[in-house]
């Protein structure tokens, strides 16, 4: 297939979307498909990048001076599929890109499936902004019911679409990469720059700073946790726009700034718990990361923790929604730190299972069924 990719993140961005899409978009190359990515100059790219790749004007995202949205680019788009149409068009991203894209790729007849990544109509409750949440809705109805199929990370989310009025939803899971979120990556040299002895417990956040993601309920839970057992360190990965209002109120915790790769890898693997507060999520890598690392989590039960969690098995998972409860199961976990390293192995375990061959196996048949009932349909119109 010659597969365009539509989307306002991409890698080396750092952030769930961005990862995703990467590992999609390698995989379908190695299994043989073209896939060309349509996206944003990003921030700092003076030029645009060899290849078939194409970059369009955007802006940067309030609060988010990292990250961009692209412009609308229909006319541009137009004109390219006219003179080389595309086997399918995939619109990852809901942006005045992915707008212009969708509205671009009807006129021209292309094959359109999208996929829904990002809770953005819940964000609205944590910008002050909980009167967009309906108009946001309605929104989101119009531009997925545009295209032929819309992919979800897991069944609980197609439900919620398919609630909210968006139609011909499918399950697209997510893997893990279990070489690079490996326990061997431990480094003791990383924990003593923490300044965590060998059997101090240090817990691990990853993930934006930002509003969406619970972060006070993360304070106080690790809070309640070092009164059970002071030596505790809390270290958090990641940027965003609450890190210099945490610097100043939380000047206590560990703060490792954005991290990757194999550096990224280290520093799961050298935590002992993971803890992850976040009700905004469709997915949350971040917990299948720390898994196959080998840490057992504090996480609401839900997402890829409703999935692939066992509470008192391979984490500790709260009741959905439950403050009082995801305190109770963090503040809890402090007596049962012995069972850690058992309880990170079946952990390690569960994401075994979960690789991106099999991710983007499953999007490839999809992808080609969608094809194929789009011709049959065709064929019996004409």
């Amino acid at each position: 297939m010659r597969i365009v990719l539509i989307t306002e993140t991409f890698p080396p961005e750092v952030n769930g979307v961005a990862m995703t899409l990467g590992r999609l978009t390698k995989g379908m190359v190695a299994r043989g498909h073209s896939l060309q990515v349509v996206r944003p100059r990003q921030a700092g790219e003076a030029s645009a990048p060899a290849g078939p790749d194409v970059v369009v004007a955007g802006a940067p995202i309030p609060g988010y001076g990292n990250l961009r949205f692209g412009w609308p680019a229909g006319r541009r788009l137009r004109r390219l599929w006219r003179e080389s149409p595309p086997d399918l068009v995939h619109v990852a991203t809901e942006g005045p890109l992915g707008w212009s894209a969708v509205r671009a790729a009807k006129r021209l007849g292309l094959p359109t499936s999208s996929s829904y990544h990002t809770n953005f109509d819940q964000y609205s409750g944590h910008y002050r902004m909980a009167w967009a949440r309906s108009a946001g809705l309605a929104y989101l109805r119009w531009f997925h019911n545009q295209t032929l199929t819309t992919f979800a990370p897991t069944r609980a989310v197609c439900d919620g679409l398919e609630k909210n009025g968006i139609h011909s939803c499918r399950v697209l899971g997510r893997g893990v990469d279990g070489d690079l979120f490996h326990p061997r990556r431990r480094s003791e040299s990383l924990r003593r720059e923490w300044g965590a002895e060998p059997e101090d417990p240090v817990v691990l956040y990853v993930g934006r700073l930002a509003a969406e993601k619970n972060l006070p309920l993360a304070a106080r839970a690790f809070q309640a946790m070092r009164e059970r057992e002071p030596k505790a360190r809390f270290v958090l990965v990641g940027d965003g726009p609450l890190a210099e209002r945490w610097w100043r109120e939380y000047p206590d915790f560990i703060y490792a700034g954005p991290r990757g790769g194999e550096d990224l890898g280290a520093h799961y693997a050298s935590a002992d718990l993971f803890l992850f507060p976040s009700v905004t999520e469709t997915y949350g890598n971040v917990v299948m990361e720390a898994m196959a690392a080998g840490l057992p989590a504090v996480a609401y039960h839900y997402a890829a923790a409703a999935e692939h969690g066992r509470d008192g098995g391979n984490g500790f998972y709260a009741k959905f929604g439950d403050e009082k409860d995801f305190l109770d199961r963090a503040v809890c976990a402090v007596p049962e730190r012995a069972r850690w390293r058992e309880m990170g192995r079946a952990a390690r375990q569960t994401a075994g299972g979960l690789t991106w061959e099999k991710v983007c196996e499953t999007w490839e048949r999809d992808l080609l069924n969608i094809l194929e009932v789009q011709s049959t349909e065709s064929s019996t119109h004409a």
